[in-house]
């Protein structure tokens, strides 16, 4: 697939396509922005009877039949799409729930845009933000934006930062026991916390510049209130990170999730297993890979699973690399992932390199992979030569 140069629709333009809509197909990329736009997207439809069908897909094709709507989300491609970049795609999302009369979960939508990189309230967040501070959802308080209740549980696996403990639940666990932190803990614990977090980040051996800005969006987070309806998660931010990890290793589950108005607990531990499982993997291979810089591009070699190589790339690109671009490469599949730090059409690159090996290249502006057969040294030096 080539991503196109189309207009991104004004939120009131795709809702009247919607709201007369006989079936509507949702394919969304496998990222958490774009899950969570389309859990926003199918709650909207579910509560105007609209039939549809929602699925994730790592480089989507608008698919249709006859009198079907097709709407792609995080890319550009067809008629339809919500691709972000700009704003959010869930951003878009949300407002396109409300212009079809339905009133949108605003912590879904700030998910959405935390896992797309943005700060609630920030890039077109701020009506979700708004919506959701109305409604007592969420509280923004010091401290580290984490899934769990657990903190060694949720800071070794979450992939919104990268601590000399990321991966290990004991060491993290004995780093935190230095702190004496209370057992339920008051402001200054979470900020004691956040600073020993920051700090460790900052400080870590082979810590890039980019990483001391790049933990920010996992700092002071946003709490989800206990009373909001449904509510799976401690906060925005950790909300974030599962979705982000669901979109690759449970792509169904995410999109239930977003869907869901009040998820059960069966859902909700699902989730929680998936991006714990997801997030320890990672860190553990970032921990064992052979790492060097070349002109423009840091290349991680690793031995993960096939899922977690996007999220590794991320990682690196987020708090290792000096380079604009982390490439991350897993010699025994052959797999390649590339996170940029800034949109460069990085998704056409990874297809035309992979078009020349004969594989599959996927992705969007600011990220991408390639799989081949071909020996991964040659993969990897046709996509550095591409960059």
């Amino acid at each position: 697939m080539t991503e196109t140069a189309t207009a991104t629709p004004t939120p009131d333009a795709l809702a009247s396509v919607l709201a007369d809509a006989p079936f509507v197909r949702l394919v969304a990329t496998d990222d958490g922005d774009a899950v969570a736009a389309t859990g926003l997207l199918a709650g909207a439809l579910r509560e105007r009877a609209v039939p549809f069908q929602a699925r994730v897909s790592r480089d989507p094709l608008p698919e249709t039949g006859d009198d079907e709507v097709a709407v792609t989300v995080g890319v550009d491609a067809g008629p339809h799409s919500l691709p972000g970049g700009g704003c959010p795609a869930s951003t878009t999302a949300f407002a396109v729930a409300r212009e079809l009369g339905v009133d949108p979960d605003p912590v879904v939508a700030l998910a959405g845009g935390v896992a797309a990189g943005s700060i609630p309230g920030t890039d077109g967040t701020g009506d979700a933000l708004e919506a959701a501070e109305r409604a007592a959802d969420v509280t923004r308080r010091p401290g580290v934006g984490i899934p769990c209740v657990d903190l060694a549980d949720g800071l070794s696996a979450s992939t919104l930062l990268r601590t000399p403990y990321s991966g290990d639940p004991e060491a993290t666990r004995a780093t935190i026991a230095t702190l004496g932190l209370p057992a339920t803990l008051d402001e200054d614990a979470h900020r004691r916390l956040a600073s020993l977090v920051a700090v460790d980040v900052a400080a870590a051996e082979g810590a890039s510049d980019r990483a001391a800005s790049a933990v920010e969006r996992a700092l002071r987070p946003y709490a989800i209130a206990s009373t909001t309806p449904g509510a799976p998660f401690e906060t925005v931010g950790g909300y974030a990170d599962v979705l982000d990890v669901l979109a690759r290793e449970e792509p169904g589950v995410g999109v239930a999730l977003a869907i869901a108005t009040d998820p059960g607990d069966g859902l909700v531990s699902a989730a929680r297993d998936a991006w714990r499982a997801h997030g320890l993997a990672a860190h553990r291979a970032l921990d064992a890979a052979t790492t060097g810089r070349y002109d423009g591009c840091v290349v991680a070699r690793v031995d993960a699973p096939a899922s977690t190589i996007p999220t590794i790339a991320r990682i690196v690109r987020d708090f290792r690399s000096p380079e604009p671009v982390a490439v991350v490469l897993d010699e025994s599949s052959g797999r390649i992932a590339a996170a940029a730090t800034e949109s460069m059409g990085l998704g056409d690159v990874c297809r035309s390199v992979a078009a020349e090996l004969g594989g599959e290249g996927w992705g969007a502006d600011a990220r991408g992979g390639v799989d081949t057969t071909a020996d991964p040294t040659d993969a990897l030096a046709a996509l550095r030569e591409a960059l």
